[in-house]
């Protein structure tokens, strides 16, 4: 059995979000927090100390012994005794609780990349199932500034403009800072699940078209130009949201795509206004040697442009993971999520008839 997971096979874990009802109450849960919160509580940054730096070394210097590709590595080959139980808490933040983490203090400065890339690698096996993050296949990404077009033709994170607010396709998104810009690219993050609240508080009208599919831009990838997607889906007391604003607009480059009507138009432009709003997110800067683990389902994440220093070994570059997370859930839950996947794969298959 692989220690990953194909694009696809991600793509529809991630979309196969249980739904049970619209969601017309606000929730009240960890995961509803404003950036103005939570800037100066410390609990949601954790330090490395020198016995767990000590204990990464160690498992690198095994897995690097055993020399097997890494695609083929399992946690057993990045023994962590200690911090495997710290990763088991972080787990359960990012599926239950606030929805992020941040763990400073890996000392990537003393590393070389190979190192570093083994280490974020073994990491996300610990934490969950790491997934294809292309059609390639590539499953450790690298954000950094290609020099490709900020045109909307490539996905932004190989540009070094701001990006939007947004999920990616996976449960958990996790970064590894090697080296920081020379000005700006810092981290933003918001709770999706107060956007809701304050959107259901002040347009409840709206509310219901977030359970509707909007159509997505997919920038060549997949094999489709456009794909219908699911905003919300509520289930067991839980909201699970993707937002993807810029590739929502994106699809009018498109002659053959429907235009957004007024009502989608309101939804897209208040939602986002929401999440820029003062005091609603959380901005940082990331520092080499920091990790940030988002989830997709209660959190959005974007990021702010930045100019890079002049020479490429000082340039901005992060290590990048998408990752599933495993877990038991209710019989009840299971039907409703299968049911959510067979809906996904008919979306899939309409939108690649449509192209054919």
């Amino acid at each position: 059995m692989a220690s990953y997971r194909s694009q696809i096979r991600q793509s529809l874990h991630y979309f196969a979000r249980p739904q049970e009802s619209i969601l017309r109450a606000p929730l009240v849960t960890a995961a509803a927090w404003r950036g103005e919160q939570l800037v100066s509580d410390p609990i949601w940054r954790e330090v490395l100390s020198s016995s767990d730096v000590a204990e990464i070394e160690r498992a690198i210097r095994h897995a690097r012994s055993l020399c097997k590709p890494d695609g083929t590595l399992r946690r057993r080959d990045f023994p962590l005794p200690t911090l495997a139980r710290r990763i088991d808490g972080w787990r359960h933040t990012l599926r239950h609780g606030r929805g992020f983490q941040v763990i400073t203090g890996v000392p990537v400065d003393r590393w070389s990349q190979r190192d570093a890339e083994l280490f974020f690698w073994c990491f996300g096996l610990h934490l969950g199932v790491p997934g294809a993050q292309n059609p390639r296949g590539d499953l450790l990404g690298h954000v950094r500034d290609t020099g490709a077009p900020a045109d909307g033709s490539v996905r932004q994170y190989r540009t070094n403009e701001h990006i939007d607010f947004h999920c990616d396709l996976a449960d958990v998104v996790g970064l590894l800072c090697l080296r920081a810009a020379a000005r700006g690219g810092a981290s933003r993050i918001a709770s999706s699940v107060t956007a809701y609240n304050v959107l259901l508080a002040r347009r409840p009208d709206l509310v219901t078209r977030l359970y509707e599919p909007f159509l997505m831009d997919t920038k060549g990838e997949g094999g489709v130009r456009y794909l219908p997607v699911v905003p919300c889906a509520y289930a067991s007391g839980e909201l699970r949201t993707f937002w993807h604003i810029g590739y929502f607009r994106a699809v009018a480059r498109y002659a053959d795509a429907p235009p957004i009507d007024t009502r989608e138009a309101q939804i897209l432009d208040l939602y986002d206004a929401i999440m820029n709003e003062p005091g609603f997110a959380l901005e940082m800067d990331l520092a080499p040697g920091d990790i940030q683990l988002v989830s997709n389902h209660t959190i959005v994440h974007g990021r702010t442009a930045f100019d890079d220093a002049p020479h490429e070994t000082e340039k901005r570059h992060l290590l990048r993971l998408w990752l599933s997370l495993p877990e038991r859930v209710p019989l009840g839950l299971r039907l409703r999520t299968e049911r959510s996947r067979l809906q996904v794969l008919g979306r899939l298959a309409h939108a690649r008839l449509g192209r054919d």
